[in-house]
């Protein structure tokens, strides 16, 4: 029943997956009742706050509380613990940096499960080993509740603007529920299959960011190292063959493009030691299925590299810096 109740709260879809809406008469008359937030970084405060421009009373809480001021100044009620606010509400969204981070906020015990009510929708958007996404949801299951995973692309940009887009896995009856709260915060809801499928597919997305990172990064060093101007060299292979995300709208040259990490000291954005951890999971992952992945593995150990090197704090586009350093070695 409670599955139900959860899916009669669905509004109108708008992602790239057809779902099947029939009416349902507590569907279009559902309330916005309050929503819990765990993990107030630098995605999850953009992200919590677009759910308060659309309505949605929050109950947050994060361990920093420089980052809990700022939500409670946009209109959130603060808590103490993941467990008091899983006490105050039945739809929980996670947003946290790691596996560990993770399994503490559900499982710890000042944890999500020690107080969670049966029913509760669960929804995971932190990029985390596929293996403790599934090993969170039998912990919930016999919590009563439904834990999905949904992490995110698109970055800090994209968390601000509500554009990011969500690949999510999970029970399908409850995807509805689950996308109803992720279209006030992404352009693209897009349901993979089972918990994990979210996981596995932001794994293999990262993974070929990383290696086009890489690739564009060294591309416009050798333009600028052959004497071409950057910013023609990034035009140019903007309306060519070569153009991807990275040089069209993440350009690692600094004062090619504006409003990204490279004009502003490589600071915010997506961090290299992020980039590095979701590279360990495709490594990983990589070898429990036997799949040859040599550019993945370059690019894992060039990133983690970078860690070593001080880049850890700096966003991945990063490596065009980096790679800058290296020829003077």
């Amino acid at each position: 029943m409670a599955a139900f109740l959860r899916g009669s709260r669905s509004v109108l879809q708008r992602c790239n997956r057809h779902v099947d809406l029939s009416p349902a008469s507590s569907r279009s008359m559902a309330s916005k009742t309050p929503v819990g937030f765990v993990g107030l970084g630098n995605m999850g405060t953009p992200m919590a706050k677009n759910l308060l421009k659309n309505g949605y009373p929050i109950i947050a809480t994060d361990v920093f509380p420089e980052s809990r001021k700022e939500l409670q100044d946009s209109g959130a009620q603060i808590l103490d613990s993941p467990a008091e606010v899983a006490e105050k509400a039945d739809r929980i969204i996670t947003m946290l940096p790691s596996s560990p981070n993770v399994i503490e906020v559900y499982t710890g015990p000042s944890g999500i499960l020690k107080k969670v009510k049966k029913g509760t929708l669960l929804i995971d958007s932190s990029t985390i080993d596929p293996a403790v996404s599934k090993e969170m949801a039998m912990a919930a299951e016999k919590k009563g509740a439904v834990f999905m995973d949904a992490p995110v692309s698109g970055g800090v940009g994209a968390a601000s603007l509500a554009k990011l887009t969500f690949m999510v896995g999970g029970v399908e009856e409850e995807f509805n529920a689950a996308q109803e709260l992720l279209t006030c915060m992404g352009a693209n809801v897009l349901y993979c299959g089972q918990v994990g499928a979210g996981q596995a597919a932001k794994i293999c997305n990262n993974m070929l960011l990383a290696i086009g990172m890489i690739g564009t990064a060294e591309t416009m060093n050798l333009g600028i190292r052959l004497g071409l101007d950057p910013k023609l060299l990034a035009e140019i292979l903007n309306m060519s063959s070569g153009r991807c995300w990275s040089s069209a709208s993440y350009n690692p040259v600094p004062g090619v493009m504006e409003g990204v990490p490279s004009t502003n000291n490589y600071q915010g954005g997506f961090s290299t030691t992020l980039m590095a951890k979701d590279l360990g999971f495709a490594q990983s992952t990589a070898t429990n299925t036997r799949t040859p992945i040599p550019l993945g593995s370059l690019a894992h150990q060039i990133f983690r590299t970078m860690c070593a090197r001080g880049y850890a704090n700096k966003d991945f586009s990063s490596v065009f810096q980096f790679l800058r350093e290296e020829e003077g070695q």
